[in-house]
């Protein structure tokens, strides 16, 4: 079943059709529908305790996705976009060293620091109106839902890394480098 033909009621069965996003991205990418951006702006931080679990809120829409427990040296990652109620995330160690640098600033009294984006490039795509919405496997191990709007970013270093952010977010966070056809 391809994206395109998956409908609301498949999705909340009680068996949902999971999508191969990463077989959906490469028919856009051959269908010249991918774009690159970057994620700019900046995030508040702190470092997550081993073994706690982020649970991802997207403002409107509930829970996203949640993290496996967090290793040390791992941190959290909180948007500082108010459309989606400043979702939080878990980032590895090996991937915050990557995609972030600071803090640009003082931590306030929770402990979050300002750190900025390094601006890593990303492939993205755009989903249409008739792609959605769907479920797949995060990276991480953990059902996300794609529904139309959002957008499915992927590391062009590392194909597997394939994984949605919210409209409101992409539009918030990431700015375009060459726009999806």
């Amino acid at each position: 079943m391809t994206a395109a033909c998956l409908t609301m009621a498949t999705i909340t069965s009680a068996h949902a059709t999971q999508v191969d996003v990463q077989a959906l991205f490469a028919k856009a990418e051959a269908d010249g529908r991918v774009g690159a951006a970057r994620k700019t702006k900046p995030v508040d931080v702190r470092a997550a305790t081993p073994g706690e679990i982020v649970v991802t809120i997207i403002a409107g829409e509930g829970k996203e996705t949640q993290s496996p427990p967090a290793a040390a040296g791992d941190m959290v990652v909180r948007n500082r976009c108010p459309e989606t109620g400043n979702e939080e995330i878990l980032v590895s160690a090996a991937k915050f060293a990557q995609r972030y640098e600071g803090p640009i600033g003082d931590a306030d009294a929770q402990g979050w620091a300002p750190y900025r984006p390094r601006g890593v490039e990303m492939l993205y795509l755009t989903l249409g109106a008739d792609e959605g919405p769907f479920s797949f496997t995060a990276p991480w191990g953990e059902p996300m839902v794609a529904r139309p709007g959002d957008a499915i970013v992927q590391d062009p270093s590392n194909r597997a890394d394939t994984y949605r952010i919210a409209a409101a977010a992409f539009a918030c966070t990431y700015e375009i480098l060459r726009p999806a056809g």
